[in-house]
């Protein structure tokens, strides 16, 4: 699914004439296999995630390789990777990114929109998304009337709608309360399960960590372990 090769990035700071260079990822090598949830931990700073958007393709690496789906995506243009994005990514955000002047509905159906699909196509695939994350009955709602476990479940739609192989997390349970964290991450679980989607979470907390099959650790821009959680 992901292969990830000698992977390193550095942030240009200050102005012309006076830059200096950050590094913020060093040399980081790694694979994802298809179907399986990989979590990414690490304190702020460390790096986890600026290796999410290495991954989503939103900054280029400064060294390295990375393949998704057997595409050498680290080579891709904005153009082309924005169109592999729409076609084989969804992502999930801890504050959510949903639309505030955008029904639930509205917020699902935008990607269906994005990628030129009929509105008789988008209509079926949208109300059935909605089924698939408990929320039919609150088609019209705003976001603002909307609890955070739902508006959370609205972003997991949109991200699903398109039934992309792989959904990138960062922080998603971060907003929620305890019981609310743990009603999404079942239902990560049984997505990943019954769909076969692969989940990349980026999280500080050990009880997201331990829904993923695997644990990569990452300090100070290193990767400094990569096995099952413990």
């Amino acid at each position: 699914m992901i292969e990830i090769n000698q992977l390193s990035h550095q942030f240009v700071l200050g102005k012309k004439g006076q830059q200096s260079r950050l590094d913020v990822l060093k040399n980081i090598s790694l694979h994802v296999a298809q179907g399986g949830i990989v979590s990414i931990v690490g304190r702020s700073g460390s790096g986890k995630s600026t290796l999410l958007n290495l991954i989503s393709g939103f900054i280029r690496p400064t060294e390295g390789e990375i393949v998704i789906l057997d595409e050498k995506v680290s080579e891709f243009t904005e153009e082309e990777f924005a169109e592999f994005r729409l076609k084989n990514m969804g992502f999930i955000f801890q504050s959510f990114q949903l639309i505030p002047s955008m029904t639930a509905y509205e917020n699902i159906e935008l990607p269906l929109i994005l990628k030129g699909m009929s509105e008789q196509a988008r209509k079926q695939m949208t109300l059935e998304m909605m089924k698939t994350v408990g929320l039919e009955n609150f088609k019209d709602h705003y976001p603002s009337e909307l609890s955070g476990g739902q508006q959370q479940r609205v972003s997991i739609a949109r991200a699903l709608v398109l039934e992309p192989p792989l959904i990138l997390a960062d922080e998603p349970t971060g907003s929620l309360d305890s019981e609310t964290e743990a009603d999404l991450l079942a239902f990560i679980k049984k997505l990943n399960k019954e769909r076969g989607i692969t989940f990349v979470i980026i999280t500080h907390d050990d009880e997201v960590a331990k829904i993923g099959d695997r644990t990569i650790e990452i300090a100070d821009g290193e990767l400094v372990r990569n096995g099952v959680f413990a």
